[in-house]
């Protein structure tokens, strides 16, 4: 073994790009979470629905992209360019990149603020943008990766932390997931429609949905709690062979994981038992990142006493536990039966984001910033006022909403002594916890002023120091041969080889990933088809667009479980065939207000056209927005034949006549559907918006015979 060379090489550390982007999660921060306040609003005031642009509907992905994008990515970005230079012992590979990457990221938040309120949008959880700015993502994301990868072979240090680990399985688990789910046929720059449909689609989502929080609210802040937690206290990580068992089971369970949120659904059952089965699993790895964290502060209990970072530190670590052991609950069968639909999961979720990524990022902040602008923090009594209203702010939103999930699995279910249902009218739950929302609403601003607090801190802190844009840093270059020292853990060899972490962890995640996926795809009997089972005329197909455009889905779902208490509720409980023409599904995963699959033909056309100019009038007490402009705007029909086309390319039976006269087939039902409200008195042009909704609505549901 040769002996590493003892002159030391001169760098620098960019400390710049870390400052955009802790100053991007901090802006961004306060819009994501000023616009959930919104929302939160929203669900007990209806007036608070101001214009088309800021109903719920549309505002609402706005809000979990804004959260989860622009404030959690920003700040893993910050934090991983912060840790990388000095894990490495290397400035990031290019500056450019490093620009291009932080420019193009902004970019696309600003897209997702501006398409978003426009309706602009594919439906599925998460990943509602529409393809351009996909695939600017992806360009985004392959810089980032190209940036961290030129860093770590350039590096002067052979070992390769464990929160690199992480970082590197982020990197390539994220871009499968987005590839593999955002496969959309484009129309137009602002249209597409999924290439998967109806059961398919739902699992290739829910695999996506539940994997984004994985590999981008998780992993990469387990990398970020590795790295900084031991800075923040000095001491070291408490366990390094935990720390290797807790990397490899966390990313070969995790993407299993997926079907748990599709119980009870059409799914497959067998597909539903792996998510059952491996989200039990996921309570150990999960759990031995959590103890990994907490026990690296053993001893060092005085100086949490004292020191509010690691306060923040302790309180999202123990969320991050709390978290991952409810999640595998919910995913038992008994226990997601009373949850799905329902606040509880409400609740669950923002444990997680409030909690663990919330206060992650808050201690990361407060750490990160002085360094780098060279000075002390502002105020130590913002940051001790900060933690305490943040953490009321918690308590004050996840508690209202464990009580208001409870409340609604429990009313929704309970019969009277004469076997039919107590509170047969959705809207008696909807009143009953509507208490409950606004105490949600009061947890979130106090959050909110938390984190305005923290940004007045910081930007202080920024004012009363100067920015070290380049930090001075000198190592011993590389020694090219050099081995792992005798007695080394075998664990060793991989840490020094990014190449091969790479691949390990793709095959990792790509295991769980093609089990569940192929058979769903390639074996026919995992979606029987229903011959009764027709495509959507045209004039269904437009109103089913707009149903997407406004973002029913997010309040309605369109699954009827099999449970006596929604089949009496709803109808005949939901098969896997009657969707084999949706792209995307629309299955949903909250019901604030009853689910729709059966809405067919259970009222008449001017029920609807009534509900959704003045809802209250037809719901009394009512939280739906009004739509008044879907009796004031009239339909585009430029793009329904190119529709009806990309449909038929995905596979839907339509033939080339019904694509031919598009049009003319949809102003015929759009008259019917006029003439039929002109025997009700009430006049509509034939050629408004709502006509195509009413039509849609009246559809759902009806193909299959009803009892």
């Amino acid at each position: 073994m040769s002996t590493k060379s003892t002159t030391l090489e001169q760098f620098s550390y960019d400390n710049k790009t870390v400052r955009n982007f802790a100053i991007a999660t901090i802006i961004w921060g306060i819009v994501g979470m000023l616009v959930g306040v919104i929302i939160a609003t929203q669900l007990f005031e209806p007036a608070a629905n101001i214009t088309q642009y800021g109903s719920f509907g549309r505002i609402r992905p706005l809000h979990t992209n804004a959260v989860i994008f622009a404030f959690v990515g920003n700040a893993i970005f910050a934090g991983v360019y912060y840790s990388l230079q000095r894990l490495l012992k290397a400035r990031m590979f290019s500056d450019f990149l490093s620009n291009l990457h932080f420019w193009g990221w902004q970019l696309i938040i600003v897209s997702a603020a501006i398409t978003l309120p426009l309706g602009i949008t594919t439906s599925h959880e998460y990943a509602e943008l529409e393809w351009p700015i996909d695939i600017a993502i992806t360009l985004i994301w392959v810089t980032f990766g190209v940036n961290m990868f030129g860093t770590i072979f350039k590096r002067r240090e052979r070992h390769l932390y464990v929160a690199i680990w992480f970082y590197i399985a982020t990197f390539i688990t994220v871009a499968v997931l987005h590839l593999t789910n955002s496969m959309q046929l484009p129309i137009s720059a602002f249209k597409s429609y999924y290439v998967y449909a109806g059961v398919q689609d739902a699992l290739i989502q829910w695999w996506y949905g539940h994997n984004a929080v994985a590999f981008f609210l998780t992993t990469p802040f387990l990398g970020l709690m590795y790295y900084f937690l031991p800075k923040m206290a000095n001491r070291p990580v408490y366990s390094y062979r935990l720390s290797i068992l807790h990397f490899w089971a966390l990313i070969f369970i995790y993407i299993w994981a997926g079907p748990h949120h599709l119980l009870y659904s059409s799914l497959p059952d067998w597909a539903q038992s792996l998510g059952v089965v491996f989200s039990i699993m996921l309570i150990a790895p999960s759990w031995g990142g959590m103890i990994n964290g907490l026990l690296t502060l053993r001893g060092a209990w005085d100086q949490v006493r004292e020191n509010t970072i690691l306060k923040f530190m302790v309180v999202g670590i123990t969320s991050y536990g709390m978290a991952t052991f409810e999640g595998p609950m919910l995913s038992l069968k008994n226990i997601n039966a009373i949850a799905h639909f329902t606040d509880w999961i409400v609740a669950h979720v923002h444990v997680g984001a409030l909690g663990w990524n919330g206060f992650l990022t808050f201690a990361m902040l407060y750490w990160l910033v002085p360094r780098i602008f060279q000075t002390t923090l502002y105020s130590e009594k913002l940051i001790k006022t900060h933690f305490w209203i943040g953490t009321i702010g918690i308590a004050l939103y996840a508690i209202p909403m464990y009580i208001s999930g409870f409340t609604q699995g429990m009313m929704w279910k309970q019969f009277t002594a004469e076997g039919t249902l107590q509170y047969g009218n959705f809207l008696d739950t909807t009143l009953q916890v509507l208490p409950m929302h606004m105490m949600r609403a009061v947890g979130g601003t106090l959050y909110l002023v938390g984190a305005i607090i923290m940004a007045v801190n910081l930007f202080k802190t920024m004012a009363q120091g100067t920015l070290l844009a380049n930090e001075a840093a000198e190592a011993a270059p590389l020694a090219v041969d050099e081995q792992p020292e005798a007695g080394a853990h075998w664990h060793r060899w991989i840490e020094r080889k990014p190449i091969q972490l790479l691949v390990a962890s793709l095959i990792m995640i790509l295991v769980g990933s093609l089990v569940e996926l192929i058979p769903t795809f390639m074996v026919k009997s995992n979606v029987p088809t229903i011959e009764a089972v027709q495509p959507y005329t045209s004039l269904e197909l437009e109103g089913r667009d707009i149903y997407i455009r406004e973002g029913c889905v997010g309040c309605h779902s369109q699954l009827v479980r099999p449970f006596r208490s929604e089949t009496e509720r709803y109808g005949e409980f939901s098969k896997s065939g009657e969707f084999v023409y949706d792209h995307p599904f629309l299955w949903g995963s909250k019901r604030t207000g009853p689910d729709l699959h059966r809405e067919g033909g259970k009222y008449p056309d001017s029920w609807h056209y009534h509900h959704m100019r003045e809802p209250q009038s037809m719901s009394p007490g009512s939280i739906m927005p009004a739509y008044g402009v879907l009796y004031e705007q009239s339909l585009n029909t430029s793009q329904t034949q190119d529709k009806l086309n990309a449909m038929k390319k995905l596979g839907v039976p339509y033939d080339d006549a019904q694509i031919k006269n598009a049009v003319t087939d949809l102003t015929k039902q759009s008259k019917e559907i006029q003439a039929r409200l002109a025997e009700e008195k009430i006049k509509v042009g034939a050629d408004k918006e709502i006509i195509a909704l009413i039509a849609y609505l009246q559809r759902l549901g009806t193909d299959i015979a009803k009892k």
